[in-house]
């Protein structure tokens, strides 16, 4: 057999720094060991059966057996800025300020190949979501760090980036709520990052996919929402966090025309937009009730409530999360991210995701998914108390 080697693009990509931790999981699991698994952001409830029977209905609908309208049908469109107006009351134009996207990784992952150039700057949150690199990657993009540190509210602090690094740039991802912090920005933050933006010609891609999940009755803010941010940047929502909707792999990029339209172009060549009958669905969830989103969030909360109390109760000291359905919490000293993780699955049982795999400065914490039961959460951290690593 012949062996084809990859290409260059291919090689760029970065190792997958979770799939240790994957395989360290399942040993302990094939040893028979009731294994906790807080590791992970796959939400962990069913899709709202409301949802679920609006695709039932819509794929019996022989129109959408025939390929999708390549940018996808308007219904969705216009269902987003209604959407979009209602929450947020931000005015979106459905056919030149909204794309569809298959699922939101799959926008940030081809929104650096819309707008750069090989050797073209990006400046990414550190600590971050892993999967940015992968796009970066794959445009060949240079990647400057913006760290996010808990003296600056997990915030990436603007005046600390030399002009040099802010001439070069010409792209800057957020997200917020954070993954993996848990930290949420206000309007004052968003406004002077559109100032910066502005002064320095860059394009902002906010994340906003955990924009539903938001405790102490705060609701979270678009990036949308402040004045100028359609002019320097866009936003991407997806439906996998605020409807359970992760393997249905619907998202959308929101903002900026001149951005959409790069996205829908590259669209055009890769895909045939999502199946109608899903883009029905979706549709339906974002204009009929939300009382399941409600629902979901208060689960969160009271998860978040269970799981912080537990901790506080053991010495582990940590501002409970803001925003999405992550906690963020310090190692102990004497150890680094990777090496405590380790320890509290082959001592505990219980898995934890290390900071470090969200970048150099997540080192000093750890990511836990909030997404199990109370009682099991609580399970969780009583395991680690046994353990004495906080006094």
């Amino acid at each position: 057999m012949v062996y084809y080697p990859k290409s260059d693009a291919l090689n760029r990509l970065p190792k997958q720094f979770f799939a240790d931790l994957v395989v360290k999981t399942n040993a302990e699991i094939a040893k028979g060991y009731d294994v906790i698994n807080l590791g992970q952001g796959n939400p962990d409830q069913p899709t709202p059966p409301h949802i679920v029977r609006s695709l039932q209905e819509a794929a019996a609908n022989p129109l959408y057996h025939k390929y999708s309208p390549f940018r996808g049908y308007d219904f969705l469109k216009e269902a987003i800025a209604s959407f979009y107006k209602r929450e947020y009351a931000v005015d979106l134009d459905p056919k030149s300020e909204v794309a569809i996207l298959f699922g939101s990784k799959t926008g940030l992952v081809e929104v650096g190949e819309c707008l750069l150039n090989s050797g073209d700057t990006v400046l990414m949150p550190d600590p971050g979501y892993p999967d940015y690199l992968s796009g970066f990657a794959l445009a060949n993009l240079k990647v400057e760090p913006m760290p996010l540190v808990k003296a600056n509210a997990f915030l990436p602090d603007y005046s600390a980036l030399s002009p040099a690094v802010l001439d070069r740039a010409k792209m800057m991802i957020l997200n917020y709520p954070n993954n993996p912090t848990a930290a949420t920005a206000p309007a004052d933050f968003f406004e002077e990052t559109v100032r910066v933006a502005e002064q320095n010609n860059l394009c902002v891609v906010h994340d906003f996919a955990y924009g539903a999940l938001g405790f102490d009755g705060q609701k979270q803010r678009s990036f949308l929402q402040t004045p100028g941010a359609k002019d320097v940047g866009i936003e991407m929502y997806t439906l996998s966090k605020t409807y359970n909707m992760a393997g249905w792999r619907v998202g959308f990029a929101l903002g900026n025309k001149s951005v959409i339209e790069a996205i829908e172009l590259i669209q055009d060549h890769y895909y045939v937009s999502l199946f109608g009958g899903i883009q029905e669905a979706a549709a339906t969830a974002l204009l009929s009730s939300q009382d399941c989103v409600h629902e979901l969030v208060a689960r969160y909360e009271e998860r978040r409530n269970a799981f912080f109390g537990a901790a506080e109760a053991i010495g582990w000291h940590a501002e409970p999360s803001r925003g999405s359905f992550f906690g963020w919490l310090p190692v102990p000293k004497g150890y680094h991210s990777v090496s405590f993780c380790d320890d509290v699955l082959q001592k505990a049982h219980v898995v934890l995701a290390p900071g470090l795999g969200f970048g150099a400065n997540g080192d000093d914490f750890i990511r836990v998914g909030l997404l199990t039961e109370p009682d099991r959460l609580v399970e969780a951290v009583k395991r680690i108390g046994e353990l004495h690593y906080f006094g």
